[in-house]
């Protein structure tokens, strides 16, 4: 399901046992044992009579995720900061490289996915697969209420701060990596749309690319 987790799939989008399988080669057995995996982790959910769709995460939701990224992450890049990794600062920086390709480009999916992928080369940069699956998973959550709740791709990353933190990383300096992580995720949920009332009608017409209920009952 390395479309939810790499954005490639919008919050809504239905997904059938039949059409995975026949996409992936492989029995809907198979299939379903991973759908079941991600209903349990709440990345997809299973409504009776409408099969099974990606999520669409409350604002609530998103808080949380941002909540508990930001007990996790800061921790993240202190480690990597105290370890001195010459090789995984270069591979930060060639990465970075390509966001910010993407970004001149106005190439928004390709950067919000570019952008995920940054916080999951950290999480597995410290060798602890739990932590890597548990990072995995929390943006999977992002990257559905960055398409939610966002105006732009930018609003996923807010540019230069990654540079920041990578740089921080290279200079063993463990506490400025830590808290510029967690300046960056709190500027990156402030730029959601996540103080407004939950309204679960809006949250679905985004979801399925209609416009928000008002607009409709204005037009009436």
């Amino acid at each position: 399901m390395d479309a939810i987790y790499g954005c490639r799939l919008e919050p809504g989008a239905r997904l059938t046992e039949e059409a995975l399988a026949d996409l992936f080669g492989v029995s809907r057995t198979i299939v379903r044992q991973a759908l079941a995996r991600l209903a349990q982790d709440g990345i997809v959910v299973h409504r009776p009579n409408r099969g099974t769709q990606v999520a669409t995460p409350t604002r609530k939701d998103a808080q949380q995720t941002f909540a508990v990224r930001r007990m996790v992450e800061p921790e993240i890049v202190s480690l990597l900061a105290q370890r001195s990794d010459a090789a995984l600062v270069r591979r930060l920086e060639r990465h970075l490289d390509t966001e910010n390709k993407a970004r001149e480009t106005g190439a928004d999916t390709r950067l919000l996915r570019l952008t995920g992928r940054f916080h999951m080369m950290l999480a597995e940069a410290t060798g602890f697969p739990v932590l890597a699956r548990l990072v995995a998973e929390l943006q999977a959550f992002t990257c559905l209420s960055v398409m939610l709740y966002s105006r732009s791709a930018d609003d996923a990353s807010p540019p230069c701060e990654h540079e920041a933190i990578v740089a921080a990383i290279a200079g063993g300096e463990a506490e400025r990596a830590a808290e510029l992580m967690r300046h960056h995720l709190t500027h990156v949920e402030a730029r959601l749309n996540l103080s407004a009332p939950v309204d679960e009608v809006d949250t679905l017409a985004k979801a399925l690319g209609m416009p928000p209920a008002g607009a409709l009952a204005m037009r009436r």
